[in-house]
C-alpha cells in the first residue's frame, strides 16, 4: 500500500526539483514579464474594441474595405511564406551540404533583411520593381510594383531569413550516413529526399513557415512603398489601422487590430497542431 502511494505521488509530481536554485523567483519573473509585455497590451486591445459593442464590431468586420484589406494582408503573407518555404529550404540545403567560394558571404547575406530597416527595404524594392526600375522595366507592360504582386515580393524579402535560419541547424544535424545507407539500399535520390530527409525536416519547415507568415502579416514599412496603397486593391490591414487612427477612429482601429489578432492566432494554432502531429509521426527532429 505504501509502495502504491509513493508511486502515485511520484506520478503526479510535476517536475523533479532542479539542482540549480531559484525556480520560484525565475518563474515569477517570467510570468510578470510575459504579462506586462504581451498579455496586458492584448487585454487592453480587446477592452478598447469591446467599446464598440457586438453590432459595431461586426459592422467594422463586414465593411468591404476592411475585408479587402484583410484579404490582401493574409493572402499575400500566405503566398510569400509558401514561396519562402520552398526556396528557403533549398538555400539552407546549399549552405549546409556544399562548400564553394563565397559560401560565407552568401550565408551572411541571408541575415541582411534582419538588419536592414524596413523603410529602406521598401524604397529599394520600389525603385527596382517600378515601371522605370532596373527589373520592372523588363516586365512592361506587366506591372509588379504598386500591385499585390509587389507586396508578395516585399514579404518574400523580409521573410526568407526566418525559414533559412530555422531549417539550417536541423539540416546540419542530419547524419549523411543515413542518406548513404538509403542509397545503398537502392533508394533513388527522390526517394531519399522525400522519405528520409524531408520527414525529419518537416517540423522545422513548419516552424519557419509560421515565423515567416507571422512576420509578413504585420509588416508595414517595406510594404507601403511598393504596394501603391490603393483601397480595395493593394491596401494592407496595418495601413488601414493607421488611417483609422489618423481619422481619430480609435475604436475602429482597435477593432481591425483585434480581427487581425484573432485570425493570426487561429492560423498559428492550426500550424502548431500540425507541428505536434508531425513530431508524433516522425519523432523529434
Amino acid at each position: 500500500m505504501t509502495h502504491t502511494a509513493t508511486a502515485s505521488s511520484a506520478k503526479w509530481r510535476l517536475k523533479q526539483p532542479s539542482i540549480i536554485p531559484g525556480f520560484g523567483l525565475t518563474l515569477g519573473f517570467s510570468l510578470a514579464y510575459l504579462s506586462l509585455i504581451i498579455l496586458v497590451p492584448i487585454a487592453g486591445l480587446f477592452w478598447r474594441s469591446a467599446g464598440l459593442g457586438w453590432s459595431g464590431f461586426f459592422s467594422v468586420l463586414l465593411d468591404e474595405r476592411t475585408l479587402r484589406a484583410l484579404y490582401v494582408s493574409f493572402g499575400t503573407a500566405f503566398i510569400a511564406a509558401l514561396v519562402n518555404v520552398v526556396f528557403g529550404t533549398i538555400l539552407a540545403w546549399v549552405l549546409t551540404r556544399y562548400d564553394f567560394v563565397g559560401r560565407r558571404l552568401l550565408d551572411a547575406m541571408v541575415d541582411l533583411p534582419f538588419a536592414l530597416p524596413t523603410a529602406v527595404a521598401g524604397i529599394a524594392l520600389a525603385a527596382l520593381y517600378a515601371p522605370q526600375g532596373w527589373i520592372g522595366s523588363f516586365f512592361m507592360p506587366f506591372r509588379i510594383a504598386f500591385t499585390p504582386l509587389g507586396i508578395v515580393i516585399a514579404l518574400i524579402f523580409i521573410g526568407l531569413p526566418f525559414v533559412v535560419r530555422t531549417v539550417q541547424p536541423v539540416m546540419e544535424e542530419i547524419d549523411r550516413e543515413v542518406e548513404e545507407a538509403a542509397a545503398t539500399l537502392g533508394a533513388s535520390r527522390f526517394q531519399t529526399v522525400s522519405r528520409v530527409i524531408l520527414p525529419g525536416l518537416f517540423p522545422a519547415i513548419l516552424t519557419g513557415f509560421a515565423l515567416a507568415f507571422a512576420r509578413a502579416v504585420g509588416e508595414y514599412g517595406s510594404v507601403i512603398f511598393i504596394a501603391g496603397n490603393i483601397p480595395y486593391v493593394s491596401e494592407i490591414a496595418p495601413l488601414l489601422i493607421v488611417i483609422r487612427l489618423e481619422e481619430f477612429n480609435y475604436a475602429g482601429a482597435t477593432a481591425i487590430a483585434t480581427i487581425m489578432l484573432l485570425i493570426a492566432f487561429a492560423m498559428l494554432l492550426v500550424i502548431n497542431l500540425i507541428q505536434a502531429w508531425s513530431r508524433r509521426r516522425y519523432g523529434n527532429a
